[in-house]
């Protein structure tokens, strides 16, 4: 007697199961492995290996780099007279005048953890070192929520020009512009912003550079830059926090950097002054007493919106500049 027919049907479903699972085994997405902020770009996968980069659209379209492509910034600096020399970046037209003036450096920047983002669309604004009657004091880094839609937040930096120092406060805009080739970390590498992007009205936040709690914001993704910029993260160099003289960032603007100034932007809000000012007269944050480690390095308050601030066409389209607070 031939058994072959009565057990056929059930070899053909063994078999049709089998190919199901190895075809949706295969169609099965690969996912980028989250990696910190501080040790982005020595480990895990490459950025050619992740595709395009979604925050290149932070970038402003230009022709040509002043620098070459990928360049690494050093600290190195330049004989002394070509540092006091060299001009203000107001003069080259590709950032906002400067507020504040010191004749001596800022100290180098601490090393913190970042607080998770309130909600979404909100912008970090990371921590920097401010000037006040006192000397030095850290204000601390903390969430914005931006004035308008699709605006990202240029940080301020210090810069060693004619012998002093100058705080250029930063500015909000539809790309990212020049803030002196400072590694502010979460995104902020020197050059560029890696921290997220704007899509159809709602920002994206890669989890490589931000601390997101995804039970509260939910557009994020992966992206591993690596080092786009100046390496001044944990055990690869100082963090160094401000633009040339000795001791500074050698870094030179890209003609993307002055196509990003040639677009509408806007000056920091009034409650990003009010919120540095808050800690001007605050003992712990001051240099003089915290000698470089602020009670406070980062807060989870965000800053709230000032509506009334809007973009606008200025510098060499209009041969003015918009108001800036001082």
């Amino acid at each position: 007697m031939n058994r072959f027919p009565r057990i056929a049907p059930w070899m053909g479903l063994a078999f049709a199961a089998a190919f199901c699972m190895a075809g949706c085994h295969q169609k099965q997405t690969p996912t980028i492995t989250d990696v910190s902020a501080s040790t982005a770009g020595s480990q895990d996968q490459s950025a050619a290996d992740q595709g395009p980069d979604p925050a290149a659209a932070n970038e402003a379209p230009a022709s040509e780099d002043a620098a070459p492509s990928g360049q690494s910034y050093t600290t190195q600096a330049p004989p002394p007279e070509q540092a006091s020399s060299a001009p203000a970046p107001d003069e080259a037209d590709y950032s906002e005048q400067p507020t504040e003036t010191a004749s001596e450096p800022p100290p180098a920047l601490p090393e913190y953890q970042q607080p998770p983002p309130p909600g979404d669309g909100y912008i970090w604004q990371p921590g920097y070192w401010g000037w006040g009657p006192s000397g030095y004091y850290w204000v601390p880094g903390a969430w914005v929520e931006p004035p308008y839609e699709d605006a990202l937040w240029t940080p301020g930096y210090w810069g060693f020009y004619g012998g002093r120092y100058l705080f250029f406060p930063g500015h909000w805009g539809q790309y990212i512009g020049f803030y002196g080739g400072i590694n502010y970390g979460f995104g902020y590498l020197g050059l560029g912003y890696e921290g997220g992007y704007w899509r159809s009205g709602h920002f994206f936040y890669n989890r490589v550079y931000n601390n997101v709690n995804t039970r509260v914001v939910h557009n994020v993704y992966s992206y591993n830059a690596g080092n786009r910029g100046y390496v001044n993260r944990q055990g690869n160099g100082p963090r160094a926090s401000f633009h040339g003289g000795t001791g500074g960032v050698q870094a030179r603007p890209r003609s993307s950097d002055a196509a990003a100034w040639r677009q509408p932007t806007a000056p920091r809000m009034n409650t990003q002054v009010q919120y540095a000012r808050s800690f001007q007269s605050n003992r712990g944050q001051l240099a003089t007493v915290n000698h470089g480690r602020p009670n406070t390095a980062a807060t989870s308050r965000p800053i709230a919106a000032d509506h009334n601030v809007k973009p606008v066409v200025h510098g060499s389209q209009r041969g003015t500049r918009p108001q800036q607070h001082r």
